[in-house]
C-alpha cells in the first residue's frame, strides 16, 4: 500500500505577510550589493516564542528568492541538518541559536556587505559618531572580536547568540555584521543604515585626516533623536517594496 505524504499546512495570513516581507528583503539586498554569492541568510519568527522560524534555502541568490521558498525549521529539532532540505549549516548554526536564545531577535539578518565587512576587518571595528548616520550607533552597538572561524558549529552560533545580548545590532570582527529587530522593516532599516554608517567611516579613514568626533554628550543626543524617527523605518521599507513591485514582484510568489 502506497502511503502518501501529509502535505504541508498553508502559512496563515501573518506569516504570508512574513514571507513576502522577508524574500523583499533579500531582494533589495542584493540589489544593494550586500549579498555575498549564495551565502549568508536572513530569518523570521513564525511562532510565539521565536523558536519556529523562516530562513532562505541552501545557496540560493539572494536575487531570486521568493517568499514560498523561505524554509520553516524549528530551532530545537535536532534532526534539521539530516534532512535532503538542510538549510546552508551557518545558516543553521546562528540563527537556530539565535532564535532559541534571543527573544527580541524576531527578525536576524547576518550580512557580509562591503563596508561593514571592511570595517570588521580592522582592530577597531567601532562606528565613531562623526556623522548623524554614525551617531545612531553610539553605545548601542555591540562588538564580537572572538572569530572562531565559518559558523558551522553549534559552538560558535551559541557564542554569536551570547554577545547579541540585548543589542539590535553587532559587529562582528573578522566577519560581518548581524542585526535583530522585532519586524523586517525595522531590521532592514537598521541594516541600511549602518551600511551608510560604515560607509562613511571608510571613506573618513581613506584621507588619512583626523577623524572629527563628537562628543559623548553631542553623540547621545544625537543617538536618542534618532528615536523620533522610528516610524521612518516602516515607510522606507513600504517604499522600497513599491520599486520592487513596479520592477519585479515576483518576490511575492
Amino acid at each position: 500500500m502506497n502511503v502518501m505524504a501529509t502535505p504541508s499546512p498553508a502559512p496563515d495570513a501573518d506569516e504570508r505577510q512574513l514571507r513576502i516581507d522577508l524574500a523583499a528583503c533579500f531582494r533589495l539586498a542584493a540589489r544593494a550589493g550586500w549579498h555575498e554569492a549564495v551565502a549568508n541568510h536572513f530569518s523570521a519568527a513564525i511562532s510565539a516564542d521565536g523558536k519556529r522560524f523562516l530562513v532562505n534555502p541552501r545557496w540560493r541568490h539572494f536575487s531570486l528568492i521568493r517568499a514560498s521558498d523561505l524554509l520553516a525549521l524549528d530551532a530545537d529539532d535536532k534532526e534539521t541538518m539530516a534532512r535532503p532540505d538542510a538549510p546552508d549549516p551557518s545558516a543553521w548554526s546562528i540563527h537556530s541559536a539565535i532564535h532559541r536564545h534571543v527573544p527580541h531577535a524576531r527578525v536576524a539578518l547576518h550580512l557580509h556587505p562591503p563596508y561593514a565587512t571592511a570595517l570588521a576587518g580592522l582592530k577597531d571595528p567601532s562606528i565613531k559618531p562623526i556623522d548623524q548616520n554614525t551617531a545612531r550607533y553610539f553605545n548601542r552597538m555591540a562588538i564580537d572580536l572572538s572569530f572562531g572561524g565559518i559558523a558551522t558549529e553549534e559552538s560558535e552560533g551559541e557564542r554569536i547568540a551570547a554577545t547579541i545580548g540585548n543589542h539590535s545590532t553587532v559587529m562582528m570582527g573578522n566577519h560581518g555584521v548581524t542585526v535583530v529587530a522585532p519586524t523586517v522593516a525595522e531590521a532592514f532599516d537598521n541594516i541600511y543604515y549602518l551600511e551608510r554608517a560604515a560607509q562613511t567611516m571608510i571613506l573618513a579613514y581613506s584621507t588619512g585626516q583626523p577623524l572629527s568626533v563628537m562628543s559623548d554628550e553631542i553623540a547621545e543626543q544625537t543617538a536618542a533623536e534618532w528615536d523620533a524617527y522610528a516610524g521612518a523605518a516602516f515607510a522606507h521599507f513600504e517604499e522600497m517594496k513599491r520599486i520592487l513591485d513596479r520592477e519585479d514582484p515576483s518576490y511575492a510568489e
